[in-house]
């Protein structure tokens, strides 16, 4: 039977302090940004950005609710305790959801008296929920941000430090689910800081280059942007259905999820399934290759026969539009070190968490024409070995039994096997 022992850290609370400070930090900006884009009457950036704020907010919101009702609504924080279940549906009515969450994790490890590590397991369900918003709201808002700098051709204030609050928030989440994930290896498998900076710079360059691809499509083509995203999505929502995920613990949470993955996939990999998914990662990144140069050609014949606000010389658009490509390679290379250097390779059974306490006996056994005390007595046996691993051989107890988040661990299967 395994045990699961894990240790909130304190850097994974410097993680949960930061990234809470630039949700703040993020919200601030989104309201300055639609104050700013109102009086500017620029009305059509209005309207998506408040398209990115309240359907990611509505999403975040529909995932905490129903992980909350697949949980009982068991109640492991006072912050929990002193709400009963109607305040806590209406707190994610109000989309407050995820600072309750917050508000949770940051009880237990601040108090200090944790003695089943619930900070842990609620830390990780925060960080998948940071990693929706991520992709939901701050990858949209960045293309959004870095379309209006190149039609407008200059740097204003306002949208420059919107596009770095959104460039950090997707690093901060992105970092804080690869330590979720770190967390359920065992000890003798433990990665070392250097992969979760090789994952971030990975990722950095691959979501980089992708969201500078799709901003220099949508400010020369801008209306043909929502085309491109809806044709894409359900291309890439149809192969997130063929995977046969499982991932919810309802029909109605598992499409959302799938709808989730395929916007997700629509900007950067994520792994759904477990096993071996070296051909349909190549596959992806061989599409998204297909789709940048795609988008930068257009960019490039439009820059060329017919540029909108501003003219841009040949050469320099060849540059840009062969930087795009680099800078993508270059995430390629990071990934392969990455898999090459610091990726444990481990069957599902070898990580942190619950797993199956004890093999059922088989139906072989119970066709046997045997007495049923035999029977009984192999039953016990069975039960005898699995209580057995619960002590140490010397007959000292074994570190007491932690919650595992198993949605956190499903993930932790898909990326580790």
């Amino acid at each position: 039977m395994a045990i699961a022992v894990f240790k909130y850290s304190p850097v994974d609370f410097l993680f949960t302090s930061v990234g809470l400070i630039f949700l703040l930090l993020d919200i601030a900006l989104d309201v300055y940004a639609v104050v700013a884009f109102y009086l500017e009457k620029a009305y059509v950036p209005l309207g998506f950005l408040l398209l990115f704020l309240v359907g990611s907010s509505v999403l975040v919101q529909a995932f905490s609710w129903l992980w909350y009702s697949y949980d009982d609504f068991e109640k492991r924080t006072k912050v929990e305790k002193c709400l009963n279940k109607k305040v806590l549906k209406l707190l994610h009515v109000l989309q407050l959801g995820i600072y309750f969450r917050h508000a949770s994790v940051f009880e237990m490890s601040v108090c200090g008296r944790d003695p089943k590590d619930f900070a842990v397991y609620l830390s990780h369900d925060l960080s998948m929920l940071r990693l929706i918003e991520t992709f939901a709201e701050s990858s949209p808002q960045l293309v959004l941000m870095l379309t209006v700098i190149m039609q407008r051709g200059e740097l204003d204030p306002v949208t420059v430090l919107k596009a770095v609050g959104s460039a950090s928030a997707i690093a901060i989440s992105v970092t804080m689910y690869h330590r979720s994930l770190r967390s359920f290896l065992p000890d003798k498998k433990l990665q070392v800081m250097t992969s979760s900076v090789v994952y971030f710079l990975w990722n950095l360059f691959l979501l980089s280059s992708r969201l500078t691809a799709l901003a220099l499509f949508a400010s020369v083509l801008p209306c043909f942007i929502v085309t491109h995203f809806l044709c894409s999505w359900i291309l890439l929502f149809f192969f997130v259905w063929r995977c046969k995920t499982d991932f919810m613990e309802s029909r109605f949470g598992e499409w959302l999820y799938r709808a989730t993955v395929g916007l997700i996939w629509y900007f950067n990999w994520f792994n759904v399934v477990e096993g071996k998914t070296r051909y349909r990662t190549v596959l992806y990144h061989g599409y998204i290759l297909l789709d940048m140069f795609l988008l930068c050609s257009l960019w490039y014949w439009m820059m060329s026969t017919d540029p909108p606000y501003y003219k841009i010389p040949h050469l320099y658009a060849i540059i840009i539009a062969v930087g795009v490509f680099a800078v993508y390679i270059l995430g390629l290379f990071c990934k392969m070190i990455y898999y090459q250097c610091y990726h444990p390779n481990l069957a599902k059974e070898e990580l942190k968490g619950d797993t199956i306490d004890q093999e059922p006996i088989s139906k072989e056994t119970q066709a046997l024409d045997v007495p049923d005390f035999p029977v009984l007595m192999l039953r016990s046996q069975i039960e005898t070995d699995s209580m057995t691993d619960v002590t140490d051989r010397s007959g000292a107890p074994a570190p007491e039994r932690k919650p595992c988040n198993k949605r956190m661990r499903k993930l932790a299967e898909n990326f580790y096997s």
